[in-house]
């Protein structure tokens, strides 16, 4: 019995002694096996992970050595790591060919899953307070654009409401309109709803002119013509002071521009304003006489009613419906129209000024240099003009006056002699003269557009050019009135028996 105990003794030992004494095969995937195939020999255990790197699923198979297999029993290089690695130790020939899961704790960053990176946390913070703000300053931008809008619509006292739909005769013409409802026969335009009413039933037709301020079109309303001057949204200024000096009592007058009506027609984009005039087919004095020369008669009806309208414009009329003294300070051809019956009608009165005598005050933003560089007064140009003294607004002014005449006079056909159109000073400054270009001409060299000499053989000529000299004194309170040159073309034109 001890005998057989003995020798299974042995047979264990040896069986020990020949499993510690063999080596152990594993599957293995480091650049180390690529030599051996992919395998590798080991006298510990065959070792498997599994993990994610960058998104990307990673397997990585190995061998452990004996001595590396430590504490014994749950050595450190087989144990799994939560949310980073599942690992496995075998103890079996290619044991570790198994795949192991993917660790469950760090999946969710896996793309379309619940967990956000510092990105997309940031993104999702900052869209919908960025979304809010932008709102907030589109809703303050529409709020203070119609707010805008509403207080010109008071400063203008556009109509009640309820006066929107006034009933206007469809046999009446804009010329009834404006004999008969006249504001209380003050000549100062029709009654604002009228105006509004009109303003909206207008269809443009084409543009006729562009300026800096915006457009003009040509418009018609109950079979008559209109012009309608179009603001852009920048110069609003200068539509409502336009606006308002064309609705100065007793302004209106058969040599000044007639005033209709003016509207700011918002259509929910933007918001158009309007200022609608009578339209004369001629155009501008400048474009009536680029295109056609003018008679003897022609020249001094068209001198005449100019004088006549800037007369007008200048005096102060006394009274409880009186008119004050108004300078226009953009006097040119281009701001004179020419009527069918060719005389003229001044026009564009957005940078007028006017005087009340009662305070002694002119209403102009403090400003001196107004207006066209080539038809500005030597005091205009060296900034010498008193701008407390409405005097010396209605003497540059004449200076203007005495430019347009000459202009004028140029075109005059006597004898079968006339000249081709320019502007003043075309000879002695470039096309689109600078301030200074212009004070060194006319305040430096003290020089005037040159009048020809055989202008004397012709009596209305003669008188035309020494209208223009008394108009361009370098010194405003020497030159003429408006009123003096009235009178005197007046008496020209009775002697050349001209019927105005």
């Amino acid at each position: 019995m001890a005998d057989l105990r003995m020798c299974l003794a042995v047979v264990v030992l040896q069986t020990v002694l020949y499993r510690s004494c063999k080596a152990l095969w594993c599957n293995c995937t480091t650049a180390q096996c690529q030599k051996t195939g992919f395998q590798c020999e080991t006298d510990g255990a065959c070792r498997v992970s599994a993990l994610l790197d960058n998104g990307q699923e990673q397997h990585i198979r190995t061998c452990i050595t004996r001595d590396s297999l430590v504490p014994p029993g749950q050595p450190f290089y087989c144990l799994s790591t939560e949310g980073f690695f599942n690992i496995r130790c075998c103890y079996t020939d290619y044991c570790n060919g198994i795949d192991l899961k993917i660790p469950s704790v760090t999946a969710p960053t896996e793309p379309g899953t619940g967990t956000w990176g510092l990105v997309e946390l940031v993104a999702v913070i900052a869209g919908p307070l960025f979304l809010l703000c932008l709102l907030l300053l589109l809703g303050i931008f529409l709020y203070y654009y119609h707010r805008r809008a509403y207080n010109h619509r008071q400063r203008l006292q556009v109509e009640d409401p309820s006066c929107d739909n006034l009933y206007l005769a469809k046999d009446r013409s804009l010329q009834d309109l404006i004999y008969n409802l006249s504001t209380s026969g003050s000549g100062s335009g029709l009654p604002l709803f009228v105006q509004r009413t009109v303003a909206r039933t207008i269809v443009l037709q084409e543009i006729i002119g562009k300026g800096r301020f915006g457009e003009v079109w040509r418009g018609r309303w109950r079979g008559g013509d209109v012009a309608v001057k179009i603001f852009s949204s920048r110069e609003e200024r200068s539509w409502f002071r336009e606006a308002e000096i064309y609705q100065t009592i007793m302004l209106r007058h058969e040599n000044i521009l007639g005033f209709i009506a003016a509207d700011n027609k918002d259509n929910g984009t933007w918001t158009q304003l309007w200022l609608v005039s009578d339209y004369h087919e001629y155009g501008s004095l400048f474009d009536y006489l680029n295109r056609y020369p003018v008679t003897t008669e022609g020249m001094i009806k068209l001198a005449l009613s100019a004088a006549n309208g800037l007369a007008h414009l200048h005096m102060e009329i006394l009274g409880t419906q009186g008119k004050p003294g108004i300078a226009h300070r953009d006097l040119k051809s281009k701001n004179i129209l020419v009527k069918k019956n060719c005389t003229c009608a001044i026009a564009d009165l957005g940078l007028a000024v006017r005087h009340d005598s009662a305070t002694d005050t002119i209403d102009i933003a403090p400003n001196q240099r107004v207006g066209t560089k080539r038809y500005m007064a030597p005091e205009v140009l060296d900034e010498t003009i008193n701008m407390r003294h409405f005097e010396s607004f209605k003497c540059a002014d004449i200076y203007a006056l005495g430019l347009v005449y000459w202009e004028t006079a140029r075109r005059c056909n006597s004898g079968g002699i006339h000249e081709e159109y320019q502007l003043p000073y075309y000879d002695l400054v470039p096309s689109d003269p600078s301030i200074e270009d212009m004070r060194k001409v006319v305040c430096d060299q003290k020089l005037r557009p040159s009048i020809p000499n055989w202008w004397q053989s012709y009596e209305a000529l003669r008188v035309m050019g020494k209208i223009m000299r008394e108009c361009w004194y370098p010194n405003g309170a020497a030159r003429l009135t408006a009123l003096r040159i009235k009178k005197t073309l007046s008496q020209l034109s009775v002697q050349e028996d001209i019927k105005m």
